[in-house]
Order: C-alpha cells, then structure tokens, then sequence
C-alpha cells in the first residue's frame, strides 16, 4: 500500500541517517584514543574484538542460520567486511591521524558518487546530464576540500586524502554487495557475517604486527572509549545501514547518509578545537550539493 511504502521509505532514511550521525562520532573517540597513545591498528584491532560478541548475540537472539544461504550470498558478505570494515576501517584511522575530522567525513561521502559511477560502467549507460553534474560537484568539492588552491594545504592533506578517498570505493563496495546479499541474508545476517570477516582480518594483521603485551597496558579511560568506538561507531551504526540499504537499496541508502559531513564538521568544531576553512566548507557543500542532485533521480 502507498501509507506503507511511504512509512517504510521514512523509516529508511531515518535508519541510514542515523548510522552516518554515529559513524560521524568516530573521529571524536579516535583522536582522544591517539592522543593517549594508542595507534591506529590497534584502535581497528580492539573495536572489532569488542564489537563481534554483540554481532554474536545478535545472530543467536535472531535464531539466524546461514545453513540454507546461497554460498556466493555469503562469501560476498565477506568479502563486503573483509573490504570496508577490514582493508577499508584501517585505511581510515591511519588517514583520522594525519587530517582533520571533518575533512574525513567530506571525503568519505564521495561514495555515492562512486555508487552511481559503478552502475553506469556495469549497465553501459551514459549517466544523464543531471548526474554527469552532480558527479562534477562531488569531485570538484573534493579537490577544494583537499586544499587544491592553497599548496600548503594540499601537501599537508594529500595523503590523509587519499587515504579516506580508497576508503571511499571500498565503502560504496559494500553498499553495492550488501544490496546483492541481503535478499538473500537478511540486513542482520548480512551484517554479523560481514562484521566476523573483517574482525578475523584486522586481529590478524594486529596480531602479526604487535605483541599482546600492548593490550595488557590499555588503562580504564582508553577501554572506554574503545568500547564507545565498538557500541556506537560499530555495531549500532552498521545494523542502521544495512537496514536502510534494505529498505532503500544502495543508491538511496547512500544519499540518506549524506546528514555525515555536517554531523562531522559540527563535532570536530565542538569538541576539538577544529576550524575548517573557507574552502573546505565551499568543498564541503559541493559535495553535499553533489549527492543531492543524485538522490532526486
């Protein structure tokens, strides 16, 4: 019926907002974790170990059984976590050392772009006047926020850059994965085979990077907010998206995130003395302006 399609569609956007506002937060708890002396594989390592027993009690709570799923729906579930919240998670949090919080956050909501770049290539179909603008947007946002007409800056954010920008096509990997999985999965099946994936991947490279004796010098302030980076940068935010990719799919479910930036850059401000300038917010918005032209396709 319409009342329930628009219903859903409401609940949707409000889902996928919601999961850009707590990844949002992410930078916050990351820099008070650097700032202490924790480095950035072991911040990706810890959050992962702490947030898989709640993706556990999830699939038990549930009664999810994976026994009757395709086995391609599930391998490229795992290969969507091993992607984003892997390869992706650690090239962010080495990029959140080196700039700032709402650059990041800028940065990574180029994906829709990449997302609708992708169905373009795949359907070889020219993308429509609208979207070749809106693509022109994001990227032309992109180089002013890296700083392109200030040399100083641009040298400064160059690599933090493209950090977050080779985080950005494995996130937009996920959204178009888990579009492909979760008729077949389920958003929470989806989402804790995922998870478990990129969680053996990131202990892996901790384990045979660092000795265990690290964990055991973590004080009661840096597990807290390692737990804060599992509950509300991880697993809340994640079940969030996949549902609005759900409910959305992966272009729409993308656009409702676009609320990340903003969110971002009024963190970074708040609470840690960040002052973007004038061409990062000009940047910003561009981007912003970009992903709106692309969610009213």
């Amino acid at each position: 019926m319409p009342g329930n399609n628009a219903r859903n569609t409401t609940l949707g956007f409000a889902l996928a907002g919601a999961g850009a506002i707590l990844f949002a937060t992410k930078g916050v708890f990351s820099k008070a974790l650097w700032a202490s002396g924790v480095d950035y594989l072991t911040v990706t390592a810890l959050r992962a170990v702490l947030a898989l027993p709640m993706f556990a009690v999830l699939a038990l709570w549930r009664g999810m059984s994976l026994r009757r799923a395709p086995r391609s729906a599930v391998l490229q579930a795992a290969l969507a976590g091993v992607l984003c919240y892997g390869f992706g998670a650690l090239l962010d949090f080495r990029a959140l050392e080196l700039i700032d919080v709402s650059l990041e956050r800028a940065l990574m909501f180029s994906y829709p772009a990449l997302i609708v770049a992708w169905y373009a290539i795949v359907k070889r179909v020219l993308p429509r006047p609208a979207m070749l603008l809106a693509l022109g947007l994001t990227y032309a946002g992109v180089l002013l926020v890296v700083g392109a007409f200030d040399g100083m800056v641009w040298r400064q954010n160059l690599g933090g850059a493209l950090l977050v920008l080779c985080c950005a096509a494995t996130t937009a990997s996920y959204f178009l994965l888990g579009e492909r999985c979760i008729p077949h999965l389920g958003s929470s099946g989806f989402t804790v085979v995922a998870m478990t994936a990129a969680a053996v991947m990131v202990i892996l490279a901790f384990l045979a990077t660092h000795s265990l004796g690290v964990v055991a010098q973590l004080d009661l302030k840096q597990w807290l907010l390692l737990l804060a980076l599992a509950v509300l940068c991880m697993f809340l935010p994640t079940l969030c998206q996949a549902e609005g990719i759900r409910r959305l799919g992966a272009q729409r479910g993308s656009m409702a995130s676009t609320i990340g930036p903003p969110a971002a850059m009024l963190l970074g401000t708040g609470l840690l003395g960040e002052r973007p300038g004038a061409w990062q917010i000009a940047g910003t918005a561009l981007i912003l302006g970009g992903i709106a032209i692309i969610a009213r396709r």
